[in-house]
């Protein structure tokens, strides 16, 4: 008989796991982790823009660092507003999480870095079935090099903002 229960974890701080994926290392980037951050615009659009674990950081437990680019409706949006969700895959389980978050200018950046705090967060697991990949893209072979660097240099601009924000 299939198990048809839901599992839901409540959370305000990363769980290690997390902590461990969104460290800026890209260690386990593989090209594969998107995050979708969404908001609403002023008119209550939602505006979205997807991410990949080298546009995240999360420099302590209960922060997230991330990166858009700044002419953007998205990044427009979550200045505007303060808030946004972000959405993702991980570990066979969906996660949401609620962000309060500020931008945070810093010279001769090309990018929108933005700091947020967790207002909160779930994980949600059904037993009846394993989530095994939620939105995901490749990197090309001709582009995966540079796309690591661009990101290695982008988790440095977002240790930079955590740190200004602090």
């Amino acid at each position: 008989m299939a198990d048809h229960t839901a599992s839901i974890l409540a959370f305000d701080e990363w769980p290690p796991e997390l902590r461990a994926l969104f460290d800026g290392t890209l260690a386990s980037a593989d090209g594969r982790f998107t995050a979708s951050l969404c908001v609403a615009d002023a008119a209550q659009r939602v505006r979205t823009a997807l991410l990949s674990a080298g546009e995240l950081l999360a420099p302590d437990a209960r922060t997230l660092a991330f990166a858009l680019w700044p002419n953007s409706r998205t990044a427009q949006a979550v200045a505007a507003s303060g808030r946004a969700t972000l959405a993702f895959v991980f570990d066979e389980a969906f996660y949401q999480v609620q962000l309060d978050a500020r931008r945070v200018p810093l010279d001769e950046v090309p990018l929108a870095c933005f700091v947020g705090t967790i207002e909160s967060g779930e994980r949600q697991r059904v037993g009846y079935a394993r989530l095994t990949s939620g939105i995901a893209f490749e990197l090309s072979e001709a582009e995966a090099g540079a796309t690591l660097a661009r990101w290695r240099e982008q988790a440095e601009w977002l240790k930079r903002a955590a740190r200004a924000a602090a």
